[in-house]
């Protein structure tokens, strides 16, 4: 169980860090505060890790098993959904801010 959390907390961390690095190529005068691209990366990967577990949680498998890789593709995609109902809600175009 460790094993898939883990995992699911690694997909949320590399779905915040793509959308951090699109967000500092997004624009010219970006600063680069560590505290908050940390936080940022801790929250992307609970986030990660809540979706994998709601999702282990309904029964979802693959091949008959839940696997660390699986935990990771969803731990990636929850991410990029909840960012997405983020940006359709608030109607900003970044998660980041400026």
């Amino acid at each position: 169980m460790i094993i898939v959390f883990a995992a699911a907390f690694g997909g949320g961390i590399l779905r915040g860090l793509v959308g951090f690095i699109k967000y500092q190529f997004s624009y010219k005068e970006v600063k680069f505060r560590p505290y908050y691209f940390l936080g940022m990366m801790f929250v992307s990967g609970i986030i990660g890790a809540v979706a994998a577990l709601a999702i282990k949680e309904i029964g979802f498998t693959l091949l008959g098993s839940f696997t660390p890789a699986l935990a990771f593709i969803i731990g990636y995609a929850g991410g990029d959904f909840i960012e997405n109902i983020y940006k359709i809600i608030i109607k900003k175009s970044s998660f980041y801010a400026p």
